[in-house]
């Protein structure tokens, strides 16, 4: 147990000094470890030095300079934006801005700078430069101006999601006469406390941290540390710490003065992961320590700030930044993983209402994956065009310990608790390749080697629908005009027209869903359904999601109970498990807030499995949700399933962004990653095991390669031909809308893998059903009946 983080600083002091650095250091990386796991983080910056001009002087400083030794007293627009469209171009997500603290105060040509480009002030002109970027080149601004007021931070929150001010020292003797900080108003340590506090008031996200070796004590940085402690306990605000060394550099007043020795910075990081905790981010420079970084890392950090492929460390321009292939090679030799990250931490991010000021949310989403990380690929739900990054084979057990015996409990069948499931999902580089190839044994094991799928119809009867969900690109209403189709209602002749095609191709299933038209009742669904019986026999009928049972209940004055009797009795062969979206109320508030609650969903599916309505499960992720609701979800279809065992199969739904509302409103990621999409596969086979056998792969969202993919990470199954497929085609997606039996068989064999035809509930069909399924001939055109005819009808 570690007690550091509650002691006061003599306690700490008196515990370290008593501990061997190894012991130290062997403590910190184990808390460590318990809140971060196998990650190490840093972030793709570009370096933007707004000014080097600053009223301070501190005796280590070769950053800041006088008017006579610079050619321009601010950098110039355009140079801000050439800096800032070069490091897009190099795959950057934060833009740097440094620069020295309020010139202006100091220097006139700082003023008369500053009045030439047409601002008051330099944090004026900051903000100014931070908007542009954000607006041109999509990078998100971390600000690093010195000494703020509440106002100034309250000004510059709504163009960065973070910012930076390093306490350096809370000891007021260094800002004494012959000092490092002495003649440097900004650097006193009650004013630094004071802005540090300040940006917690503001809600702003922070970065601060010490500066050591510049002739502080041990128990001054310890202090140092205590106080950033309790600002945070206070407020919540610093998102992660830097322990930095310091370099004497040539032409300063320290330039003669001894770096610390390598061990006191390890004994400093530490310390601080110890009184920190396991929650808090550390940082240490990896440009000033090359060469020793697994050191670092075995000392308790968990990130390594800002690397920069483009621009230089304009604050320690002798120490280059490693190359990226280095900074990875090292750090997974000293067993750990390396992960890219925004400005923003993914507490942070994941936060969003707290920390962000509402008009950056939509930056930080389109960089951001569903932990709060950056996004690590440029694959897309539903983008023809994307191409599926390659996999790769991985030899050796996990690099994050807490996999393997997470995956052992899983694979014997124990229900995991959240928690677990989060960590599960939360792999990544080389375990993400070991957490698919257990999944696909485990898939192997179970099912064989055979791929399933059913020659199917999709009748969607509206798109005219009355709930508000913000996800949905298919339905269409007053908010929805601008969305691609007119509404459209099919009149029972259309649908019974469509059955008795489909079972002229092959078919053996129809699939019966539609938006909740504001004139359907119950007898609504029991017509159409009582239409395709009559019209095709002996076709399966897989309809109506729960949404649209409960509506149709309650329009005719039952029960669900007694409405899904009456559907079983008219024919009803099972349910598709839609409306799902995500099992959590806290997630469906917001993109769901009419819909059916995560009971109500739950309630309607376990009732029809207890009235011998087997029914399917899905997730649609990839939107607003973060793991730990993919991992409730999850737990309340095992739960469910052991109670009544009637899910036929687990389906992953991606999210396809580009026409939802939701994410042209700028409130939504643009869908899961494809890291996401393979876990989301290979996760739920493992964890939902032994209760579900089967998982399934949506094709219309993945393509043929993403789906063929999805077969080696834990799927078995393709779910249907579908012959007709609009919603995924509303939201955007560009795979089409049937695939044909010669076409499944092809991209399954492709795989290795067997193909077989399946009825709805994993049944082999009658010969003649799959004879007819092969060389189909092409659907007629289709009729439609606008929406407003049918409303005058009705």
């Amino acid at each position: 147990m570690n007690d550091w983080q509650h002691w006061d600083s003599e306690r700490i002091a008196t515990a370290a000094a008593g501990m061997p650095l190894d012991e130290l250091m062997t403590r910190a990386a184990a808390v460590r470890d318990a809140g971060k796991g196998a990650v190490v983080s840093w972030s793709r910056k570009v370096f933007i030095p707004l000014t080097e001009l600053c009223r301070d002087v501190c005796h280590y400083c070769t950053y800041a300079k006088t008017p006579r030794r610079l050619r321009h007293a601010y950098l110039a627009p355009d140079a801000v934006l050439a800096i800032a469209r070069a490091g897009q171009a190099q795959g950057c997500r934060e833009a740097l801005f440094t620069l020295g603290d309020k010139p202006e105060l100091r220097y006139r040509a700082a003023r008369d700078a500053l009045a030439a480009l047409g601002y008051s002030s330099t944090l004026a002109y900051l903000r100014a430069m931070a908007g542009q970027v954000l607006k041109e080149t999509g990078l998100l601004p971390h600000l690093n101006p010195g000494v703020l007021s509440p106002d100034d931070y309250r000004t510059l929150r709504t163009v960065a999601p973070s910012m930076g001010i390093m306490l350096e020292s809370a000891s007021p003797r260094l800002a004494a006469r012959g000092g490092p900080h002495y003649g440097s108003p900004d650097k006193q340590p009650a004013v630094r406390l004071k802005a540090i506090a300040d940006a917690g008031e503001a809600g702003v996200p922070l970065t601060s941290g010490l500066l050591i070796g510049i002739g502080e004590t041990r128990a001054e940085r310890i202090a140092s540390l205590v106080a950033l402690r309790e600002l945070h306990e206070r407020h919540g605000h610093i998102q992660e710490l830097i322990i930095q060394n310091f370099v004497p550099k040539p032409g300063t007043k320290l330039a003669a003065h001894p770096p610390p020795a390598f061990e006191e910075l390890l004994w400093t990081i530490a310390v601080a992961r110890l009184l920190l905790g396991p929650g808090a981010n550390l940082q240490a420079p990896p440009n000033l320590n090359a060469g020793r970084l697994a050191r670092l890392i075995a000392a308790g950090i968990n990130d390594w700030g800002g690397v920069s492929p483009v621009t230089p460390d304009h604050v320690n321009p002798e120490s280059p930044w490693p190359h990226l292939a280095e900074l990875a090679q090292e750090t997974a030799a000293a067993g750990k993983i390396l992960v890219e990250r925004l400005t923003l931490y993914p507490d942070y991010v994941r936060a969003r209402e707290r920390w962000l000021d509402p008009g950056l949310v939509t930056a930080v989403l389109h960089h951001a994956d569903a932990e709060g990380h950056a996004r690590e690929d440029g694959w897309t739900a539903g983008d023809g065009a994307a191409q599926v990054p390659a996999a790769r084979r991985s030899a050796g057990g996990f690099t994050d310990p807490r996999l393997a015996p997470l995956v052992d409990r899983a694979l014997q069948g124990e229900r995991l608790d959240e928690a677990g499931i989060v960590a599960l999902v939360a792999a990544r580089g080389d375990d993400v390749e070991r957490l698919c190839e257990r999944a696909d044994a485990l898939r192997r094991a179970t099912c064989g080697e055979t791929v399933t799928y059913v020659v199917n119809r999709n009748i969607n009867y509206t798109n005219l629908c009355s709930y508000k969900c913000q996800f949905c690109a298919f339905a269409k209403g007053r908010a929805h005009e601008d969305l691609r189709g007119a509404p459209y209602v099919l009149d029972l002749a259309e649908i019974a027209r469509r059955a008795e095609e489909a079972w002229a191709r092959g078919a053996t299933e129809v699939c019966l869903q539609g938006g909740i038209h504001p004139a359907f009742t119950g007898q609504t669904y029991l017509d159409v359904l009582r239409t395709v019986k009559e019209t095709v026999p002996g076709i399966h009928v897989h309809a109506f999601s729960p949404l649209e049972v409960t509506q149709g209940a309650k329009t005719l004055g039952l029960t669900v109970e007694a409405f899904l009797r009456q559907l079983r009795d008219a024919g009803l062969g099972s349910l598709p498990g839609t409306a799902a979206e995500i099992l959590d109320d806290e997630v469906r508030r917001i993109i769901c807030p009419d819909k059916v609650t995560t009971l109500q969903w739950l309630h309607v599916v376990g009732t029809a499995h207890r009235l011998g309505l087997p029914t399917t499960a899905t997730i649609m992720f990839g939107h607003l949700e973060s793991p730990r609701h993919w991992a409730r979800h999850l737990l309340a279809l095992r739960d469910l399933q052991q109670q009544t065992g009637g899910f036929t199969e687990f389906v992953p739904l991606p999210f396809v962004h580009m026409e939802a509302p939701l994410y042209r409103r700028g409130r939504a990621r643009p869908g899961p990653t494809w890291r996401e999409v393979r876990l989301m596969h290979a996760v739920p086979r493992l964890v939902l095991h032994p209760l579900f056998t089967r998982i399934q792969t949506s094709w219309p969202k993945l393509g043929d390669s993403g789906a063929a993919a999805a077969l080696v990470s834990g799927a078995n199954d393709l779910g249907g031909t579908l012959m007709n497929e609009s919603i995924s085609r509303a939201a955007g997606a560009g795979h089409g809308q049937e695939m044909a039996p010669e076409r499944m068989d092809a991209l399954i064999t492709a795989c290795g893998r067997l193909p077989r035809q399946r009825t709805t509930l994993y049944r082999e069909p009658v010969a003649e059903r799959i004879e007819r399924s092969y060389g189909a001939p092409a659907l007629a055109a289709m009729q439609f009946r606008t929406a407003r005819d049918f409303r005058a009808a009705s």
